[in-house]
Protein backbone atom coordinates (compact mmCIF):
# COMPACT_ATOMS: atom_id res chain seq x y z
CA UNK A 1 0.00 0.00 0.00
CA UNK A 2 1.38 3.37 -0.98
CA UNK A 3 2.08 6.19 1.43
CA UNK A 4 -0.65 8.35 -0.10
CA UNK A 5 -3.20 5.55 0.28
CA UNK A 6 -2.31 5.04 3.95
CA UNK A 7 -2.70 8.76 4.63
CA UNK A 8 -6.06 8.79 2.85
CA UNK A 9 -7.31 5.82 4.87
CA UNK A 10 -6.08 7.45 8.09
CA UNK A 11 -7.82 10.69 7.20
CA UNK A 12 -11.08 8.92 6.38
CA UNK A 13 -10.90 6.97 9.64
CA UNK A 14 -10.44 10.18 11.59
CA UNK A 15 -13.44 11.72 9.84
CA UNK A 16 -15.59 8.68 10.61
CA UNK A 17 -14.51 8.66 14.26
CA UNK A 18 -15.21 12.38 14.57
CA UNK A 19 -18.62 11.99 12.94
CA UNK A 20 -19.56 9.12 15.24
CA UNK A 21 -18.41 11.10 18.27
CA UNK A 22 -20.28 14.22 17.18
CA UNK A 23 -23.41 12.20 16.45
CA UNK A 24 -23.23 10.60 19.88
CA UNK A 25 -23.01 14.00 21.51
CA UNK A 26 -25.87 15.32 19.42
CA UNK A 27 -28.05 12.36 20.26
CA UNK A 28 -27.40 12.75 23.99
CA UNK A 29 -28.11 16.48 24.02
CA UNK A 30 -31.43 17.75 25.29
CA UNK A 31 -34.16 18.57 22.80
CA UNK A 32 -34.73 22.17 21.77
CA UNK A 33 -38.43 21.55 22.32
CA UNK A 34 -39.58 23.78 25.21
CA UNK A 35 -39.97 22.36 28.69
CA UNK A 36 -43.49 23.42 29.71
CA UNK A 37 -43.77 24.39 33.39
CA UNK A 38 -47.20 24.99 34.99
CA UNK A 39 -47.97 27.92 37.27
CA UNK A 40 -50.75 27.75 39.87
CA UNK A 41 -52.16 30.22 42.36
CA UNK A 42 -49.86 30.27 45.39
CA UNK A 43 -46.55 32.06 45.71
CA UNK A 44 -44.04 29.31 46.43
CA UNK A 45 -45.26 27.29 43.45
CA UNK A 46 -44.98 30.20 41.03
CA UNK A 47 -41.61 31.41 42.30
CA UNK A 48 -40.28 27.86 42.20
CA UNK A 49 -41.55 27.51 38.63
CA UNK A 50 -39.32 30.42 37.61
CA UNK A 51 -36.45 29.14 39.76
CA UNK A 52 -36.54 25.73 38.08
CA UNK A 53 -37.06 27.34 34.69
CA UNK A 54 -34.02 29.50 35.34
CA UNK A 55 -31.93 26.40 36.08
CA UNK A 56 -33.19 24.70 32.92
CA UNK A 57 -32.25 27.80 30.90
CA UNK A 58 -28.81 27.88 32.52
CA UNK A 59 -28.39 24.36 31.13
CA UNK A 60 -29.27 25.57 27.62
CA UNK A 61 -32.91 24.47 27.53
CA UNK A 62 -35.94 26.36 26.24
CA UNK A 63 -38.74 26.93 28.74
CA UNK A 64 -42.41 27.94 28.58
CA UNK A 65 -44.72 28.78 31.49
CA UNK A 66 -48.44 28.06 31.33
CA UNK A 67 -51.19 28.79 33.89
CA UNK A 68 -52.75 25.45 34.85
CA UNK A 69 -55.47 24.10 37.12
CA UNK A 70 -53.82 22.55 40.17
CA UNK A 71 -55.99 19.42 40.03
CA UNK A 72 -56.16 18.88 36.26
CA UNK A 73 -52.44 19.48 35.67
CA UNK A 74 -51.49 15.83 36.22
CA UNK A 75 -53.69 14.72 33.35
CA UNK A 76 -52.13 17.50 31.27
CA UNK A 77 -48.67 16.15 32.08
CA UNK A 78 -49.75 12.59 31.34
CA UNK A 79 -50.92 13.48 27.83
CA UNK A 80 -47.93 15.71 27.15
CA UNK A 81 -49.41 19.22 27.18
CA UNK A 82 -47.32 20.08 30.26
CA UNK A 83 -43.87 18.65 31.01
CA UNK A 84 -43.40 18.73 34.78
CA UNK A 85 -44.99 19.45 38.14
CA UNK A 86 -42.69 20.62 40.93
CA UNK A 87 -45.11 20.92 43.90
CA UNK A 88 -47.38 17.89 44.24
CA UNK A 89 -48.93 18.35 47.71
CA UNK A 90 -50.16 15.03 49.08
CA UNK A 91 -53.19 16.28 50.98
CA UNK A 92 -54.60 18.54 48.28
CA UNK A 93 -53.49 16.86 45.05
CA UNK A 94 -52.42 13.32 45.96
CA UNK A 95 -55.56 11.70 44.61
CA UNK A 96 -55.43 13.54 41.26
CA UNK A 97 -51.74 12.70 40.97
CA UNK A 98 -52.27 9.00 41.73
CA UNK A 99 -55.20 8.75 39.30
CA UNK A 100 -53.05 10.11 36.45
CA UNK A 101 -50.08 7.98 37.52
CA UNK A 102 -52.16 4.81 37.30
CA UNK A 103 -53.22 5.64 33.74
CA UNK A 104 -49.63 5.74 32.50
CA UNK A 105 -47.67 8.51 30.83
CA UNK A 106 -46.82 10.21 34.14
CA UNK A 107 -43.78 9.43 36.28
CA UNK A 108 -43.21 9.96 40.00
CA UNK A 109 -39.94 11.92 39.98
CA UNK A 110 -39.19 11.85 43.71
CA UNK A 111 -39.82 14.02 46.78
CA UNK A 112 -38.49 17.30 48.07
CA UNK A 113 -36.74 17.27 51.43
CA UNK A 114 -39.60 19.38 52.81
CA UNK A 115 -42.61 17.65 54.32
CA UNK A 116 -46.02 19.28 54.09
CA UNK A 117 -49.06 20.04 56.19
CA UNK A 118 -52.16 21.77 54.83
CA UNK A 119 -54.97 22.62 57.23
CA UNK A 120 -56.90 25.24 59.14
CA UNK A 121 -55.02 27.29 61.71
CA UNK A 122 -54.42 30.73 63.16
CA UNK A 123 -51.69 33.33 63.73
CA UNK A 124 -50.28 32.80 67.22
CA UNK A 125 -51.69 36.04 68.65
CA UNK A 126 -55.22 34.65 68.14
CA UNK A 127 -54.78 31.87 70.73
CA UNK A 128 -55.81 34.18 73.60
CA UNK A 129 -59.24 34.65 71.95
CA UNK A 130 -60.03 30.95 72.17
CA UNK A 131 -58.58 29.26 75.28
CA UNK A 132 -57.79 25.61 74.66
CA UNK A 133 -56.42 25.99 71.13
CA UNK A 134 -54.84 24.29 69.27
CA UNK A 135 -57.05 21.38 70.45
CA UNK A 136 -60.06 21.42 68.12
CA UNK A 137 -62.40 20.87 71.07
CA UNK A 138 -61.86 24.54 72.00
CA UNK A 139 -64.02 25.39 68.96
CA UNK A 140 -67.08 23.97 70.75
CA UNK A 141 -67.09 26.97 73.09
CA UNK A 142 -69.61 29.72 72.19
CA UNK A 143 -67.39 32.32 73.84
CA UNK A 144 -64.64 31.30 71.44
CA UNK A 145 -66.76 31.32 68.28
CA UNK A 146 -68.14 34.83 68.92
CA UNK A 147 -64.62 36.27 68.58
CA UNK A 148 -64.46 35.05 64.98
CA UNK A 149 -67.76 36.49 63.67
CA UNK A 150 -67.55 38.56 60.47
CA UNK A 151 -70.23 40.49 58.52
CA UNK A 152 -70.66 37.61 56.07
CA UNK A 153 -70.76 34.77 58.61
CA UNK A 154 -74.40 34.95 59.74
CA UNK A 155 -73.54 35.35 63.41
CA UNK A 156 -71.29 32.29 63.45
CA UNK A 157 -67.54 32.14 63.76
CA UNK A 158 -65.95 32.18 60.30
CA UNK A 159 -63.22 29.96 58.95
CA UNK A 160 -61.70 31.08 55.66
CA UNK A 161 -60.76 28.23 53.35
CA UNK A 162 -58.63 28.57 50.22
CA UNK A 163 -60.15 28.53 46.72
CA UNK A 164 -62.78 25.80 46.49
CA UNK A 165 -60.91 24.23 43.55
CA UNK A 166 -58.20 23.14 46.00
CA UNK A 167 -60.19 20.83 48.30
CA UNK A 168 -63.85 21.02 47.30
CA UNK A 169 -66.08 20.74 50.40
CA UNK A 170 -63.54 18.91 52.55
CA UNK A 171 -63.43 21.51 55.36
CA UNK A 172 -67.22 22.24 55.49
CA UNK A 173 -67.78 18.47 55.66
CA UNK A 174 -65.33 18.19 58.54
CA UNK A 175 -66.96 21.03 60.49
CA UNK A 176 -70.36 19.35 60.16
CA UNK A 177 -68.97 15.89 61.00
CA UNK A 178 -67.40 17.25 64.19
CA UNK A 179 -70.68 18.84 65.29
CA UNK A 180 -69.41 22.40 64.93
CA UNK A 181 -71.91 23.56 62.31
CA UNK A 182 -74.08 25.48 64.78
CA UNK A 183 -71.18 27.71 65.83
CA UNK A 184 -68.96 27.88 62.74
CA UNK A 185 -69.29 28.47 59.01
CA UNK A 186 -66.72 28.01 56.25
CA UNK A 187 -66.20 30.57 53.51
CA UNK A 188 -63.90 30.24 50.49
CA UNK A 189 -61.20 32.73 49.52
CA UNK A 190 -60.79 33.61 45.87
CA UNK A 191 -57.01 33.25 45.97
CA UNK A 192 -54.03 32.70 48.23
CA UNK A 193 -53.55 36.47 48.32
CA UNK A 194 -57.02 36.79 49.87
CA UNK A 195 -55.89 34.57 52.75
CA UNK A 196 -52.92 36.83 53.50
CA UNK A 197 -55.15 39.91 53.21
CA UNK A 198 -57.42 38.34 55.83
CA UNK A 199 -54.46 37.86 58.18
CA UNK A 200 -53.57 41.55 57.91
CA UNK A 201 -57.17 42.73 58.26
CA UNK A 202 -57.87 40.58 61.33
CA UNK A 203 -54.77 41.81 63.12
CA UNK A 204 -55.60 45.44 62.31
CA UNK A 205 -59.20 45.00 63.53
CA UNK A 206 -58.23 42.97 66.60
CA UNK A 207 -60.57 40.10 65.77
CA UNK A 208 -60.01 36.38 65.59
CA UNK A 209 -59.28 34.63 62.34
CA UNK A 210 -58.93 31.00 61.32
CA UNK A 211 -57.66 30.41 57.80
CA UNK A 212 -56.45 27.61 55.61
CA UNK A 213 -52.68 27.59 55.41
CA UNK A 214 -49.80 25.28 54.67
CA UNK A 215 -46.19 24.58 55.43
CA UNK A 216 -43.68 25.17 53.95
CA UNK A 217 -44.80 28.79 53.58
CA UNK A 218 -43.67 32.30 54.47
CA UNK A 219 -45.82 32.14 57.63
CA UNK A 220 -43.48 29.52 59.12
CA UNK A 221 -41.30 32.30 60.44
CA UNK A 222 -44.14 34.64 61.42
CA UNK A 223 -45.79 32.45 64.05
CA UNK A 224 -48.68 30.30 62.83
CA UNK A 225 -50.28 27.27 64.50
CA UNK A 226 -52.36 24.53 62.91
CA UNK A 227 -55.42 23.25 64.76
CA UNK A 228 -55.10 19.72 66.15
CA UNK A 229 -58.06 17.94 64.59
CA UNK A 230 -58.55 14.19 65.03
CA UNK A 231 -55.57 12.47 63.37
CA UNK A 232 -55.63 11.50 59.72
CA UNK A 233 -55.87 7.82 58.85
CA UNK A 234 -56.17 6.16 55.45
CA UNK A 235 -59.83 6.16 54.37
CA UNK A 236 -61.00 8.74 56.91
CA UNK A 237 -62.16 11.32 54.37
CA UNK A 238 -65.67 11.28 52.88
CA UNK A 239 -64.37 10.73 49.35
CA UNK A 240 -62.72 7.54 50.64
CA UNK A 241 -65.77 6.35 52.57
CA UNK A 242 -64.86 7.83 55.96
CA UNK A 243 -66.82 10.08 58.31
CA UNK A 244 -64.72 13.14 57.48
CA UNK A 245 -63.81 14.05 61.07
CA UNK A 246 -60.07 13.75 60.53
CA UNK A 247 -57.47 16.44 59.99
CA UNK A 248 -54.85 16.45 57.26
CA UNK A 249 -51.85 14.14 56.95
CA UNK A 250 -48.22 15.02 57.29
CA UNK A 251 -47.57 14.60 53.60
CA UNK A 252 -45.08 14.45 50.78
CA UNK A 253 -44.13 17.23 48.40
CA UNK A 254 -43.46 15.40 45.16
CA UNK A 255 -42.25 16.10 41.66
CA UNK A 256 -43.79 14.57 38.54
CA UNK A 257 -42.84 14.46 34.86
CA UNK A 258 -44.23 13.35 31.54
CA UNK A 259 -42.93 9.87 30.71
CA UNK A 260 -41.09 11.14 27.62
CA UNK A 261 -39.20 13.87 29.46
CA UNK A 262 -36.21 11.66 30.41
CA UNK A 263 -35.89 10.72 26.72
CA UNK A 264 -36.27 14.16 25.14
CA UNK A 265 -34.42 16.09 27.87
CA UNK A 266 -32.15 13.59 29.66
CA UNK A 267 -29.88 16.18 31.28
CA UNK A 268 -32.74 18.39 32.44
CA UNK A 269 -34.63 15.33 33.71
CA UNK A 270 -31.59 14.17 35.68
CA UNK A 271 -31.21 17.62 37.25
CA UNK A 272 -34.92 17.78 38.12
CA UNK A 273 -34.81 14.35 39.74
CA UNK A 274 -31.89 15.46 41.92
CA UNK A 275 -33.53 18.79 42.76
CA UNK A 276 -34.87 18.96 46.31
CA UNK A 277 -35.77 21.97 48.42
CA UNK A 278 -36.12 22.23 52.19
CA UNK A 279 -38.94 23.83 54.19
CA UNK A 280 -36.81 26.90 54.81
CA UNK A 281 -35.84 27.31 51.17
CA UNK A 282 -39.43 27.08 49.94
CA UNK A 283 -40.65 29.44 52.66
CA UNK A 284 -37.97 31.94 51.63
CA UNK A 285 -39.16 31.83 48.01
CA UNK A 286 -42.72 32.64 49.08
CA UNK A 287 -41.58 35.32 51.51
CA UNK A 288 -39.92 37.33 48.74
CA UNK A 289 -43.38 37.80 47.21
CA UNK A 290 -45.80 37.71 50.14
CA UNK A 291 -43.72 39.77 52.57
CA UNK A 292 -41.24 41.70 50.42
CA UNK A 293 -43.70 42.48 47.63
CA UNK A 294 -41.53 41.29 44.74
CA UNK A 295 -42.94 39.87 41.52
CA UNK A 296 -42.65 36.13 41.13
CA UNK A 297 -40.10 36.53 38.34
CA UNK A 298 -37.92 38.96 40.29
CA UNK A 299 -38.16 36.80 43.39
CA UNK A 300 -36.89 33.83 41.40
CA UNK A 301 -33.99 35.84 39.98
CA UNK A 302 -32.99 36.99 43.46
CA UNK A 303 -33.27 33.50 44.90
CA UNK A 304 -31.12 32.06 42.11
CA UNK A 305 -28.52 34.79 42.58
CA UNK A 306 -28.38 34.32 46.36
CA UNK A 307 -28.36 30.50 46.30
CA UNK A 308 -25.97 29.52 43.51
CA UNK A 309 -24.32 26.80 45.58
CA UNK A 310 -27.69 25.16 46.19
CA UNK A 311 -28.92 24.91 42.62
CA UNK A 312 -25.58 24.37 40.91
CA UNK A 313 -25.21 21.22 42.99
CA UNK A 314 -28.29 19.82 41.24
CA UNK A 315 -26.65 20.28 37.83
CA UNK A 316 -23.50 18.44 38.90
Amino acid sequence: MGEKMRKLISLLSAIVISFVSFTGIALSADSKKPIVIPTHNWSSQVVMAYVIGGIFKEMGNNVEYVPADSQAVYESIRIGDVTISHEVWESAFGKSFTTALDKGGLLDWGDHEARTLEDMGYPNWVAKLCPGLPDWNALKNKDCAKNFVTPDSGGKGRMLEGPQTWHGDLIPQRIEALGLGDLWTVKFAGSADALWAELKAAKKEGRGTIIFNWTPNFTDGAGFTFIDFPPYTAGCRPEDGGDGKCGSPDGYLKKAVNADFPKTHPKAAAMFKKLSFSTGQIGAMASLVDLDGMTHEDAAKKWLKDNKKVWKAFIK
